[in-house]
């Protein structure tokens, strides 16, 4: 089957049979590849997916209420409206009611995260970590001046019995987790770990943010309820993002919280001083989520990425047997572990001329290990890409090997 959306689709192609390249002579995006480069280390969404008319018939639609406050600094928790659809659109999703006054409009979750070390931390602070965690979180936290002490995952995600001993030996100004299709392992934390994590939130007064970016991109998987949903009764911060179910330059997304800790944000001279966080954005997005345009869209978007990851994982097995991973039930990646002896990030240096790139294990290391493993990203390019990609890495790794 196709690896885009049908003609009929909400979403057009919008390649014009042109590659996306550096070549331009102003460069617009984050992403600039070299023409032919295939590169599994870029974390984000094709830009043949990206919802151009989606987004042209939800301003034309915002644009003729005729409302100024469009316009004007919006409410510091967001705008109301958009909060009560996007509190619709998650219960649906949820199974459970949201309340609109649990959550509070970001520019995304990386603002939220910053906003988070800024507010709840301070330079010198211990936070705690997962091993491995998204490697730009840590950037973050870095910039933050803050200490990271990592706790160790497994196949089900965050180890809590790991989590509880550092709690007698810390007092981490926060804990950071991904809990759903973890980025970069794609791990899911199960229910009864959410729900002993939640109890020790409780106990020992523990700030936890759950960055669940990635929680309404299942591929058939049944999930538990997200962390969000526990925060009624724990200090639990979850950060969402309409990066990856819309459009990253969006710039998004809304943190799920209880009304105190919520408040303490919304209150801060940020907001004080610019009002929402994105309120003219938000303001396109609610027409969105009014029109029940974004539900049919996020559902494309799950077939189009789980036709990839299947396609990425016969091609690994086809041609790099001797590696470990396991199959993506949801999110952007796949994680692999290579034999021993294998330094992905000497490898990266000779799979680029190959015209190949990953990210290495190590950048997602607070530690400076996982140095076998690599992240993989099947959303941004499409199958035959994908599997060129897998061909040009059989053919480094021959080559590396050939040469130690």
């Amino acid at each position: 089957m196709s690896d885009t959306f049908s003609s009929s689709s909400v979403v057009p192609d919008l390649s014009g049979g042109k590659p996306w390249t550096s070549d331009a002579p102003v460069r617009s995006t984050q992403v600039a590849l070299p023409p032919g480069m295939v590169h599994f280390g870029i974390g984000q969404p094709d830009f043949n997916l990206l919802p151009l008319d989606l987004m042209r018939r939800a301003a034309e639609h915002r644009l003729a209420q005729g409302n100024p406050y469009l316009l004007n600094y919006g409410a510091e928790q967001g705008d109301g409206y958009f909060r009560q659809a996007l509190a619709s659109f998650l219960a649906a999703r949820y199974r459970q009611a949201v309340d609109a006054e649990r959550l509070l409009v970001t520019g995304g979750a990386s603002q939220a995260l910053d906003l988070i070390c800024t507010l709840f931390a301070r330079n010198g602070d211990v936070i705690f970590a997962e091993e491995p965690s998204y490697f730009l979180a840590l950037r973050i936290f870095a910039d933050h001046g803050l200490r990271v002490v990592s706790l160790p995952t497994d196949d089900e995600g965050l180890v809590i019995d790991a989590l509880e001993e550092a709690l007698t030996q810390h007092q981490p100004a926060f804990l950071y987790t991904i809990p759903t299709f973890q980025n970069p392992t794609g791990v899911t934390l199960p229910e009864s770990r959410r729900a002993r994590l939640a109890e020790l939130s409780r106990r020992h007064n523990l700030l936890v943010v759950a960055d669940e970016v990635y929680h309404l991109l299942d591929y058939g998987a049944a999930l538990p309820a997200p962390l969000a949903l526990y925060a009624d009764d724990a200090n639990i911060l979850s950060l969402g993002s309409f990066s990856k179910i819309l459009a990253p330059g969006l710039r998004l997304g809304w943190i799920h919280g209880t009304p105190a800790l919520v408040e303490k944000i919304a209150l801060c001279g940020l907001t004080d001083s610019g009002g929402s966080l994105n309120h003219f954005t938000s303001g396109l997005v609610r027409s969105l989520l009014e029109l029940d345009l974004l539900g049919p869209y996020v559902e494309g978007l799950k077939t189009v990425y789980a036709r990839r990851a299947q396609a990425l994982s016969a091609a690994l097995r086809r041609e790099l047997p001797e590696a470990s991973f396991d199959d993506a039930r949801g999110g952007f990646f796949l994680w692999l572990t290579l034999p021993e002896g294998v330094d992905t990030p000497d490898l990266l240096d000779m799979a680029q001329r190959y015209q190949v790139g990953f990210q290495p294990g190590v950048s997602f290391s607070s530690q400076g290990g996982m140095r076998r493993a690599m992240r993989l990203c099947f959303a941004f390019h499409d199958i035959p890409a994908l599997e060129l990609g897998v061909q040009r890495l059989r053919q480094a790794l021959d080559d590396y090997l050939g040469n130690r």
